[in-house]
């Protein structure tokens, strides 16, 4: 039986209901080397960013995946602090982002080693945090792939097929999407098991299509705040009559506790695609089933394993 792996444990489908696939409680978007990266005092997050989970919990919402990997100020312990505190679960990655953010392992380690590093944080747990990894989170420069950020790819990939979790990665363009297809599928790993984020960036709707026929999800995650709503109703919807609901993921890429900023920032809340969105897309024409499809289901199949 498939489960989604969250701090708060292993759960069922039927434990769960709507799920966000693409959000963030905790970033540092500086490198790796600046003074004071990812660092912050637990109770001041957990005072900043759990009342905006419990909003999303009144909301209906019953899960939240966080995007924040290593190179982007990723905290499993904190991630975790946050769960328990407001008995929500939280879907943690492992992975590495793009260049200029990869640490220095990421560039010296083989791709061995990599998958030798990753496959203990899918399979036991993220060093003390007592948190297991649930997918892995990567990225690739917008220009191309750089033979690092590919390495990093091909790594993952051994480790998906070990653990069948799920690769998701920022990447901008469309033409850069089919490049990790590629490499995932030379590795002998799935495109099914690849979620192309931030889909939405690719001005070509014709590379939505071809990705998602390519098997890997599409993933619509910058609702209210990257483009108009309008754009992304007539997306989806266009999505949908080409047959491919099933592999649409929608979310915000909104929070999060900045340790670079004063007392951690202002968060962006979690509440705009229930409160504001979703309303709109079922005003276009779309039914309650299948908005139940987009929200509940395919977050789900996505991410478990």
């Amino acid at each position: 039986m498939a489960h989604l792996i969250t701090t708060l444990g292993p759960m069922r489908a039927d434990q769960l209901r709507a799920i966000l696939p693409h959000e963030h409680v905790f970033v540092d978007l500086r490198t790796w080397d600046a003074p004071g990266y990812a660092e912050a005092d637990t109770a001041d997050v957990v005072a900043l960013m759990g009342p905006e989970i419990e909003r999303i919990g009144a909301l209906g919402i019953t899960a939240l995946v966080e995007c924040s990997t290593v190179g982007v100020g990723r905290r499993a312990d904190i991630d975790r602090a946050v769960s328990e505190a407001t008995n929500f679960p939280i879907v943690v990655p492992m992975g590495i982002y793009r260049e200029p953010w990869v640490p220095p392992f990421g560039h010296e380690a083989s791709e061995e080693a990599l998958t030798d590093w990753m496959l203990p944080e899918l399979e036991e747990g993220i060093g003390d945090s007592g948190v297991r990894a649930a997918w892995i989170k990567l990225s690739a420069d917008d220009d191309g792939i750089t033979d690092t950020e590919a390495k990093i790819l091909r790594a993952a990939a051994r480790a998906g097929l070990r653990t069948n979790a799920v690769i998701g990665s920022h990447t901008i363009k469309g033409r850069v999407v089919k490049d990790q297809l590629a490499i995932i599928e030379d590795a002998g790993y799935s495109p099914a098991r690849f979620i192309s984020i931030h889909t939405q960036a690719e001005p070509d709707f014709a590379l939505h299509l071809e990705v998602a026929r390519r098997g890997a999800w599409i993933e619509y995650d910058g609702i209210g705040g990257w483009g108009e709503d309008e754009t992304y109703v007539e997306n989806i919807n266009r999505v949908l009559d080409a047959g491919f609901g099933d592999q649409l993921l929608l979310s915000q890429d909104r929070g999060w506790f900045d340790p670079a900023q004063p007392g951690g920032g202002t968060p962006k809340p979690y509440t705009y695609l229930n409160e504001v969105f979703l309303p709109k897309l079922e005003a276009s024409g779309v039914d309650p089933t299948t908005i139940a499809t987009l929200m509940r289901d395919n977050p789900f199949r996505a991410f478990a394993r």
